[in-house]
């Protein structure tokens, strides 16, 4: 079976994914309920998800009408973030603002929770497992981008610094303000923005041309007519069917789940739906999809193969990296060839220590 459905192109038939990021006061919330106000015909149409503790609320008089508002409680892991985005799609929002994004990457039950999760014995982790974090949030990303409503998402931003060697030295060198996420956030919206000044002033970290006018030259507030242009865009071409954009959004994101959910969904279809040419074909792309997840899930279970050498390289480092005290122990490996990626492994210990500004874990 074909794995692509290729087609004519045509416009419109998208949506959009904006990240707006600030400070604290930099107008993050307040931008995005007016930006998604120009979106949709009404302000139900709007919902809001709200990861900071019913702040959203504070809002609910700033536009012309009452907005869908869901409140999301710890743990901010990917999966609970994916099942909300979800319920907003199932409630028939149009434009979903999620406040903040920020969570996801550093609260509790977030991707750095999960990656100094305890070990399978319950000891403390010494070595962060960032690919199982990893793993994690592409999936959410995967839920983001593919649902079937247009979201805008708000992150904290903050003054950063990074450790750089300097004359043979580890030295903390100042990034300037950064937004607060999993560092290809930004670059996987449509649109992604720094916002400053109150709001007034932005920094296009990622604009398209089409979308230029609608974002103006970053010395204005953004609002509504923000919105309204970037709609205008989205509904230029054909207008889909909304059911079958919806169900078509349904099968996309049930794919990782496997071939036989996605036969579930497939099941729950009326005659009219089924015999739809649209949508026979998307499930038959998706069906191919989801049987590469099958196989690449059976992949996973596969056990090492412990005569690899990277597999006993990356062995012999990770018990190295548990059993270090004291920093001047990493300087052993100063001279020991490592694969890249374990070279990575053993520079995120080093910085590690160097943040936490002493000699110990």
């Amino acid at each position: 079976m074909a794995v692509l459905n290729i087609r004519p192109v045509e416009s419109g038939q998208s949506k959009a994914v904006i990240g707006i990021a600030g400070q604290s006061g930099d107008g993050k919330t307040y931008t995005a309920l007016l930006m998604a106000r120009g979106m949709v015909d009404k302000a139900s149409e709007i919902g809001f998800l709200d990861t900071e503790n019913k702040r959203g609320s504070l809002y609910a008089d700033i536009l012309d009408g009452k907005f869908m508002i869901g409140d999301l409680y710890p743990p901010f892991s990917p999966n609970r973030y994916s099942q909300a985005i979800q319920e907003f799609q199932d409630a028939g929002v149009k434009v979903l603002v999620i406040d903040s994004i920020t969570h996801e990457f550093e609260s509790t039950g977030g991707l750095d929770d999960i990656a100094n999760a305890p070990k399978a014995d319950g000891t403390p982790r010494k070595v962060a497992d960032w690919n199982t974090a990893k793993r994690e949030h592409r999936k959410f990303m995967n839920t983001l981008l593919q649902a079937n409503m247009n979201i805008i998402c708000c992150i904290r931003a903050r003054d950063k610094v990074k450790i750089e060697t300097i004359n043979g030295k580890q030295e903390f060198v100042p990034q300037g303000l950064q937004p607060v996420c999993e560092k290809n956030f930004m670059f996987e919206m449509t649109v992604s923005v720094m916002m400053g000044n109150e709001g007034k002033k932005q920094q296009h970290l990622k604009l398209p041309s089409f979308l230029r006018e609608a974002f103006g030259n970053g010395n204005e507030y953004l609002g509504i007519e923000t919105g309204k242009k970037i709609r205008e865009w989205l509904e230029r071409g054909e207008k889909p069917d909304p059911e079958i954009g919806r169900i078509k959004s349904e099968a996309l994101l049930v794919c990782e789940k496997g071939h036989a959910e996605l036969m579930k969904l497939w099941e729950t279809l009326t005659k009219e739906q089924k015999v739809n040419k649209e949508l026979r074909s998307h499930f038959a792309v998706c069906g191919e999809s989801a049987k590469a997840y099958d196989a690449q899930n059976e992949v996973d279970k596969e056990p090492e193969n412990e005569n690899d050498p990277f597999f006993q390289e990356q062995k012999r480092l990770t018990e190295f990296l548990n059993n270090v005290k004291d920093a001047s122990q990493l300087e052993s490996l100063n001279d020991v060839e490592l694969s890249k990626e374990n070279q990575k492994l053993l520079n995120d210990i080093k910085a590690k220590f160097i943040e936490d500004g002493n000699t110990n874990i």
